[in-house]
C-alpha cells in the first residue's frame, strides 16, 4: 500500500481545490439560487458546468496528454463532496465519473471522447442504471446484432443533457460497450424525489454504436466504473451532511427560545455533537474508498487493488449514506418550522441524502456484497 493511501488527510492541493470550487458555487449556485432553478424548466446549470470545466474539474482523471489534469480519483472526491455541500445541479456525477471512468478502461478507442469531455466541451452518460450495483450482473436489457443497438434502460443519471451515451449491450460476441451519439436515442426524462438530479429513461431503436471494449474488458471497465461512482457518490454524501450540520449549527446559534439560543440547550448539543462524532467518522471512510479507488490506476495495480477498491466502496455506501440522511432529518428537525417550507433549501438536501442512499446500491445491498468480499458468512434469517 503507498504512502498516499494511507494518507486520510486532505493535501494542500487538495484543499485549494475545494476553495476553487466552493467560491465558485458561492458566487455562481447559492442553495437559494438552486432552490429558484428547480422550480423552473431547465433544472441543470450547463453555464455552470462550463465554469467548472474551466478550473479543471470535468478532466481530473483524465491524463494530460488527453486534455485532462491527470489527478488521481482523490481529487475528484474533494470535488463530488463540494457539490454536495452545494446540491449542484451539473452532470458531475454522470458525466465527470461514470462515464469517464468506463471510458478511461477503454481508453485506447475512446481518446477523442475523454478528450471532448475534459474539455468540458461535451458531456456523456453511462446507459445504465442509476441505482447498479457493482457487483450485478452485466445488463441484458440492450441487445447488439451488426454493430446496431436495440433496447432501452431506465433511469440513467445526467441523460438529459448528455452528447454522448456509453451503452452496455450484449451480442452474438457477449457483452460489449458502445459510444452512440445521445441524439439518436429517445431520451426521456422521469419523475423523481431528488428535484436537482434528472434521470431518464433511454430508448435504442436500431441505433449504430461504436464498440470500445468486448467480452471481460467490458465485464471488467463497467465494474470498475460502478464502483468508482459507489465511492464518490459517498464522498457527494459527506459533502451534504457536513453542510446539514454546519447549518443547523449557525441555525441554533441565532434561534432562541425562552431568552437563550437553542443551541446552548444540553439536548441540542448532545445532538449535535453526536452528529459531528458520526460525520468524522464518515469522513475517514469516505478518503479510505477515495484513496482505493484512486490507486486501481496506479502502475502495477492488480487484482488486490481493484477487490480492495470494491471493498472501500461498498463500506463507504454501507455507512455514509445513513449519516447523510441522518444528518439531513436532524437539520430539519432542528430547524423547527422553516425546515419544513419550500422557500428553505433544506428540503433539497433531505431529497438529495435520500435518493443517494438507493443510488450505485442500497446499504443493504452493500453490506451483502462486503459479506462476500471479506469472507463474512451472509445473513440467513
Amino acid at each position: 500500500m503507498s504512502e498516499n493511501r494511507l494518507d486520510l488527510l486532505y493535501s494542500e492541493v487538495e484543499e485549494e481545490l475545494r476553495a476553487s470550487v466552493r467560491s465558485l458555487l458561492e458566487d455562481k449556485s447559492p442553495p437559494e439560487a438552486v432552490l429558484a432553478r428547480v422550480e423552473g424548466d431547465g433544472v441543470v446549470d450547463t453555464a455552470l458546468w462550463k465554469d467548472l470545466a474551466g478550473i479543471g474539474v470535468a478532466g481530473l482523471p483524465v491524463p494530460e496528454e488527453l486534455g485532462g489534469a491527470g489527478a488521481s480519483l482523490r481529487e475528484s472526491a474533494v470535488v463530488a463532496e463540494e457539490l454536495g455541500r452545494g446540491v449542484a445541479p451539473v452532470p458531475f456525477m454522470g458525466s465527470a465519473v461514470l462515464a469517464t471512468a468506463v471510458l478511461l478502461e477503454a481508453r485506447d478507442r475512446a481518446e477523442s471522447e475523454l478528450g471532448a469531455l475534459a474539455g468540458g466541451d461535451a458531456t456523456a452518460a453511462l446507459a445504465a442504471p442509476f441505482a447498479s450495483v457493482p457487483a450485478s450482473a452485466f445488463p441484458e436489457t440492450v441487445r447488439e446484432q451488426g454493430g446496431v443497438l436495440q433496447g432501452a434502460v431506465r433511469g440513467v443519471v445526467d441523460a438529459t443533457t448528455a452528447d454522448t451515451l456509453v451503452v452496455p449491450a450484449v451480442g452474438e460476441q457477449g457483452p460489449g460497450l458502445y459510444v452512440v451519439p445521445a441524439d439518436r436515442a429517445r431520451v426521456e426524462t422521469v419523475v423523481t424525489l431528488d428535484l436537482t438530479r434528472p434521470l431518464a429513461d433511454v430508448a435504442l431503436e436500431g441505433v449504430e454504436g461504436r464498440r470500445v471494449a468486448a467480452g471481460s474488458d467490458a465485464e471488467r471497465a463497467l465494474r470498475r466504473a460502478l464502483v468508482t461512482g459507489a465511492a464518490l457518490l459517498s464522498a457527494e454524501q459527506l459533502g451534504v451532511a457536513q453542510w446539514a450540520l454546519d447549518a443547523t449549527v449557525d441555525y441554533t446559534k441565532t434561534r432562541t427560545q425562552f431568552g437563550r439560543p437553542i443551541g446552548s440547550f444540553q439536548a441540542i448539543k448532545h445532538r449535535l455533537a453526536d452528529l459531528w462524532v458520526e460525520i468524522s467518522q464518515a469522513r475517514a471512510v469516505v478518503r479510505s474508498a477515495a484513496s482505493a479507488a484512486a490507486a486501481v490506476r496506479e502502475p502495477g495495480a492488480g487484482a488486490a487493488e481493484a477487490a480492495e477498491a470494491e471493498v472501500g466502496a461498498s463500506l463507504a455506501q454501507a455507512f455514509v449514506s445513513g449519516v447523510a440522511v441522518k444528518a439531513a432529518e436532524e437539520a430539519l428537525q432542528l430547524h423547527g418550522g422553516i425546515g419544513f417550507t419550500w422557500e428553505h433549501p433544506l428540503h433539497l438536501y433531505l431529497k438529495r441524502a435520500k435518493s443517494d442512499a438507493i443510488a450505485l446500491g442500497t446499504a443493504d445491498r452493500h453490506r451483502l456484497a462486503l459479506s462476500g468480499l471479506v469472507d463474512l458468512p451472509a445473513p440467513t434469517g
